[in-house]
């Protein structure tokens, strides 16, 4: 599918897009809907872990969902009921079961996204089966690293780890950019992101990363570096996937739930991306508490 020139016209189903400056969001509407959104993770991550495997399988449900929708926009059908059905199973078993009722939902979910195609025929019928399964991994494949740092017995302040380190670097990134941006990282992928930027993110990342492993998990301190250098590279290279796929698709927002941020999806990108890399350096590098 060839890359969507940045200087064509949106859909005529797009609203025009808002200048809000260097920031590139509304930024008091991004602040209400950060906090919202954070008090609610923590809330449910620790008064009750069911709440917050709730909270996950619907934001990646949600996710799913946008996906589902911005594909269509380029002619593509994600078979979304198997993989939303499939993909929940996989959560789900991540936390109540282990990796092998996991890896079973995976395998199962593939073969009914290949029989759910069956009855459209041939048309399109590698295309949409790849998107199903683009998604299956996305989102739920991904999800089900951020369950499994749940499921230790320390696992909210794991959780606590990774999220902070990645809104760390997001912030990071954003102050830095918005600052003293001049030279760009990608320009033909996100014209917003520059090298400056990505320095404030391994600054804030790093920082983070170093108090949340040794204050909140014992951890040593150099634990807490890798972390962040990690969450840093991974939530970059996150958000860059996801502008590429918009750019890809000739869409600006995955959708509009949340003002000032755009889709949920918008939020999600560098989270799970680094969800993997931040359960193996907890998992390998800090004990239990």
């Amino acid at each position: 599918m060839p890359m969507t020139d940045s200087s064509s016209s949106p859909p005529e189903s797009a609203a025009p897009a808002k200048d809000h400056g260097r920031a590139g969001r509304n930024l008091p509407a991004a602040i209400g809907v950060g906090v919202t959104l954070g008090l609610t993770v923590v809330a449910s991550l620790f008064f009750v872990k069911d709440l917050f495997v709730a909270v996950v399988v619907v934001a990646l449900l949600v996710g799913m969902w946008e996906l589902k929708r911005a594909f269509a926009t380029a002619g593509i059908r994600v078979p979304i009921l198997p993989v939303a059905v499939g993909g929940t199973a996989m959560l789900l078993s991540s936390f109540y079961a282990d990796m092998e009722a996991t890896s079973f939902a995976m395998a199962m979910t593939v073969i009914a996204t290949l029989v759910w195609r069956l009855t459209d025929g041939a048309d399109g019928f590698v295309r949409d089966v790849s998107s199903g399964l683009f998604v299956l991994a996305y989102l739920p494949l991904m999800g089900v690293f951020v369950l499994l740092m749940l499921a230790e017995d320390d696992g909210p302040w794991r959780i606590v780890a990774f999220i902070v380190a990645t809104i760390a670097s997001d912030t990071g990134g954003y102050i830095a950019g918005v600052l003293f941006g001049k030279h760009p990282m990608a320009p033909t992928i996100s014209p917003k992101k520059s090298w400056e930027g990505f320095t404030g993110s391994l600054l804030f990342g790093i920082g983070a990363g170093v108090a949340v492993v040794v204050l909140a998990l014992e951890g040593h301190w150099w634990v807490g570096v890798l972390l962040g250098v990690a969450s840093v590279v991974m939530a970059t290279l996150g958000d860059l996937s996801e502008s590429l796929i918009k750019r890809d698709i000739g869409i600006k927002d995955m959708g509009d739930l949340l003002p000032g941020h755009g889709g949920l999806m918008d939020r999600l990108d560098s989270l799970i991306m680094v969800a993997p890399v931040a359960w193996v350096v907890l998992h390998y590098l800090v004990d239990v508490a």
